[in-house]
């Protein structure tokens, strides 16, 4: 990535990352990633805001080094996870005289994972400001988006917000800006959704908060800078509220056949209910698509063969997902076959046991589903369309 212009002194000098396929050797990336950093070039002092991932640190150094900056007063950590906070050790040993600025809390976690010692920073509490000269940074709290020491950095008279992982989205792109919105926004619901769903009454309560502030431009650290907010920020609203779609999602494995059979008599019998239905075959599906349904689900129905007494290994992962991300909606069900018995159900429904969703009677059927099983589906799907009627769920 080379140097570009934000907005007059405001610089894009981070990273772009085309080919990284994995994210915490956990999610996948099918679009790359970006590392943004920022630097902001006041009339009295410079300030650098977030850095980025270890490994590419050199193209930091190199824009540092092309945008002529002599000197960098401050380092603004927003976030201490290392995709953002990991090059700091070395912009401290090319500009000595730099303090780090962020929260106590943040300041600990960076203490503890990069080793900075604690004389280099600055501490600051939430509301507090910081001169540049001509330009003014203020400093936000925002915890759990996503970790508890995660911050906002808004600069006042350019009404930019940095926002850090929060409005997010991966992916590699030469746009400096958000210009391909429907590609962006389905990337940013991606990343909301394997990252950010967890913590949905924190962002409920972030998202008010921006709306006191005059934003005319958000820069996240992953993805491009939006030069028209309005739109990411009615979108994460939408994701965010507790609103669902009349939309099931069945998660499932069949490995000779039955319970796939359940699975497609299922969905035959929602579709004419009217019921949208988006299934994931657990052995292949794409965990980050999988995540993007639940954001909109009304209920989610789990399909799985018995091995070893319990439900597949890959609905148990897709279960175990579905409660780690806590999704809104609102119901949950589980249809399946066995050979001679276990306990599918009540592994699932253990596995579900913090979230608020009500569980709907599960169908399952000893080996090959006869046409009398197919009968108990459809009374499943009669009692979703109830269900998704009586709540108001959107078409």
């Amino acid at each position: 990535m080379s140097v570009r212009e934000l907005k007059k002194d405001i610089y894009s000098v981070g990273a772009i990352d085309w080919n990284r396929m994995i994210f915490d050797e956990l999610i996948h990336l099918p679009e790359g990633t970006s590392y943004n950093s920022y630097l902001v070039t006041g009339s009295e002092r410079t300030a650098l805001i977030d850095t980025v991932y270890p490994p590419r640190k050199k193209e930091l150094i190199n824009n540092l080094r092309k945008s002529g900056v002599k000197k960098i007063d401050y380092i603004i950590s927003n976030h201490a996870e290392q995709d953002h906070s990991g090059a700091i050790p070395d912009i401290l040993k090319l500009f000595p005289e730099s303090r780090v600025v962020t929260n106590a809390k943040c300041k600990g976690m960076l203490v503890d994972l990069l080793m900075i010692s604690g004389d280099k920073f600055i501490t600051i509490n939430d509301g507090e400001t910081l001169s540049l000269g001509n330009k003014t940074l203020e400093f936000i709290f925002a915890p759990w988006v996503h970790w508890p020491e995660t911050m906002f950095t808004y600069l006042k008279e350019d009404k930019v917000l940095f926002t850090c992982d929060f409005l997010g989205s991966h992916l590699a792109t030469s746009d400096l800006f958000a210009t391909d919105e429907t590609k962006v926004r389905i990337l940013a619901k991606r990343y909301y959704a394997e990252i950010m769903m967890p913590f949905r009454p924190s962002i409920k309560k972030h998202l008010e908060r921006i709306k006191s502030l005059d934003v005319k431009m958000i820069g996240p650290s992953h993805g491009p800078v939006y030069d028209n907010p309005a739109f990411i920020l009615e979108a994460q609203q939408e994701w965010v509220a507790d609103e669902v779609n009349n939309l099931v999602v069945i998660p499932y494995v069949s490995m000779y056949g039955s319970t796939e059979k359940m699975v497609h008599c299922l969905v035959d019998a929602l579709i004419e209910r009217g019921i949208k239905v988006k299934i994931f075959n657990m052995t292949n599906a794409d965990v980050g698509d999988l995540a993007m349904s639940l954001v909109d689900a009304a209920t989610v129905v789990f399909a799985s063969p018995t091995v070893l007494s319990g439900p597949h290994p890959g609905v148990v992962y897709a279960a175990f997902l579905t409660s780690a991300l806590r999704p809104k909606f609102r119901y949950a069900s589980m249809i399946g076959s066995y050979s001679w018995g276990g306990k599918m159900v009540e592994v699932i429904k253990g596995l579900l046991g913090n979230l608020n969703a009500e569980f709907i009677a599960p169908v399952t059927v000893k080996g090959l589903p006869r046409e009398g099983d197919c009968q108990s589906i459809n009374k499943l799907a009669d009692t979703i369309k109830e269900k998704h009627m009586a709540i108001g769920a959107k078409d």
